[in-house]
């Protein structure tokens, strides 16, 4: 490519991220793993690009990944290549169910996992060089309070944390809250209660948690939704699809439905939002500041 066609690439890419409609980024995640979190991440993707909206999902469990499993896609490349230096980010995505991009991670890539701090943020930095025109990222995060969980989770304006009705969900899901609240001033959380039998259920579920979290720490919970308990959602992992598409009358699927619509009706981001800022405002004065772009 001729310098005069690269910079014309990169000044219409600014263009694109300086226009007044900020990404929306939500972080899914989880204190344990089993409780779903994938799952969820996969299907309120899907739901919400059926909806009309432009959905990048990245899977960032960056050592033990899974949506492509979920999706039945087989990718050439994924992070593991980007953060080695072998591709771009722009090179790795993948098209998934309903048009979603996905970008995929590696599985069983034990170096993946213990990324330092300053290579969680260059990946995440790296976001701002796509060109895709986004309305929303979904970040299916690793399970647990280490680096890549508390990187992106920072990152992101929405923490979605995802629950089930077990004492062991819940007790990680506390202690997930408090270390992104305490150590890293996260302090809005939404609460996504899965597996649960009933709405009611799923009420008292945040419950529980709320009533901890509203003794012990200074932060904001809000309940997101329920997913009840399906079999057709364990029968659509069986064919390696999301149940929003392979079984649409589901009670999973409507659920997923309606949390897409109410994921829709969240404030709109006034800015390139999230403490290390996706699509990051200063990235782009800088870059404009030093470039010369031809129109």
């Amino acid at each position: 490519m001729f310098m005069s066609e690269l910079r014309t690439d990169q000044a219409a890419g600014l263009r694109r991220m300086a226009q007044p409609n900020p990404v929306r980024v939500i972080a899914v995640t989880s204190g344990k793993g089993g409780v779903g979190k994938t799952n969820v991440s996969v299907n309120l993707s899907v739901a919400l690009s059926d909806a009309g909206k432009r959905v990048m999902l990245m899977d960032a469990d960056l050592g033990l990944a899974n949506v492509d499993v979920l999706l039945g896609l087989h990718p050439k490349s994924n992070l593991s290549h980007v953060i080695d230096g072998q591709r771009t980010l722009e090179e790795i995505i993948v098209e998934g169910p309903s048009g979603i991009m996905v970008v995929p991670a590696a599985s069983g890539v034990k170096r993946l996992a213990e990324l330092s701090t300053m290579e969680n943020a260059g990946l995440i930095r790296a976001f701002s060089e796509l060109n895709h025109d986004v309305d929303t990222l979904i970040i299916d995060t690793a399970a647990g309070i280490n680096e890549s969980v508390t990187s992106f989770s920072r990152a992101a304006q929405e923490v979605v944390v995802v629950v089930c009705d077990e004492p062991a969900s819940i007790t990680d899901a506390y202690a997930l809250i408090k270390v992104l609240s305490t150590e890293y001033d996260v302090q809005h959380f939404r609460v996504l209660a899965n597996q649960v039998q009933s709405a009611q259920e799923g009420r008292e579920l945040f419950n529980k948690i709320s009533r901890v979290t509203d003794r012990y720490l200074d932060v904001t919970l809000e309940l997101m939704g329920v997913v009840p308990h399906d079999d057709y959602l364990r029968k659509a992992v069986r064919k390696q699809r999301a149940v929003v598409q392979a079984y649409p009358r589901s009670r999973a699927s409507i659920a997923f439905k309606n949390l897409a619509q109410k994921t829709d009706r969240w404030p709109t981001p006034s800015a390139a939002g999230g403490h290390l800022e996706f699509f990051v405002e200063r990235l782009i004065q800088s870059h404009c500041g030093h470039m010369e772009i031809s129109v």
